[in-house]
């Protein structure tokens, strides 16, 4: 995890300074690190601080917009060719913004309740993967709108995961592999192409 330090406007972008603890001694300029989930590029480095500048487009699918100083963010290097894959393929690229329903123990964990999108709803599937503010979860139970996700005590310890609050926003990215099927479908079945709700 890592904090935000300042949180600088830059006429319609969005300048963050972040500690990247553990991430620090080995980041580079140009590098990508995922901001809660959000692939972003390391533009300046000083000391243990990395600077990211948040275009318009990162503002507007993304939570990072509010971030202010002091806002805890999960952070994490990207995966490097040879690298061991552990969870699911995970691009940084998040696809909306969902909602803490109900929040887990910071020690404990436990089941944790999220609000996805109608556009989202779609690629959520029991047993399936979701990035949850950049962890790799997996999906326990879906009632309705809301997502169940058992989330085991070590990641409610080392991700921001642990007790946040209900109406807490989280970015979400779904199954990459779900989204190219639906379009490869789509193309080759237009009559039953599903529809963006």
């Amino acid at each position: 995890m890592g904090r935000v330090i300042a949180a600088l406007p830059v006429r319609d972008q969005l300048d963050l300074q972040v500690e990247l603890g553990g991430l620090a001694a080995s980041a580079r300029i140009g590098d990508s690190i995922a901001l809660s989930g959000v692939c972003c590029t390391v533009v300046e480095i000083t000391g243990e601080v990395g600077l990211f500048r948040l275009s318009r487009e990162t503002l507007e699918r993304t939570w990072l917009g509010r971030a202010v100083p002091g806002t805890r963010v999960n952070l994490e290097g990207a995966l490097r060719v040879g690298e061991a894959l552990g969870g699911h393929l995970v691009q940084g690229h998040v696809d909306g913004v969902g909602k803490v329903v109900s929040s887990i123990d910071p020690k404990e964990g436990g089941d944790l309740g999220l609000s996805v999108p109608d556009t989202l709803r779609r690629y959520c599937v029991e047993k399936g993967s979701i990035t949850v503010d950049g962890v790799s979860l997996t999906i326990a139970g879906i009632d309705g709108a809301t997502i169940r996700i058992a989330v085991i005590p070590h990641t409610a310890q080392v991700t921001t995961l642990g007790g946040l609050p209900a109406g807490t926003p989280l970015n979400l990215e779904v199954d990459v592999i779900a989204k190219y099927v639906e379009t490869m479908l789509s193309a080759r079945f237009p009559d039953r192409a599903v529809a963006d709700d």
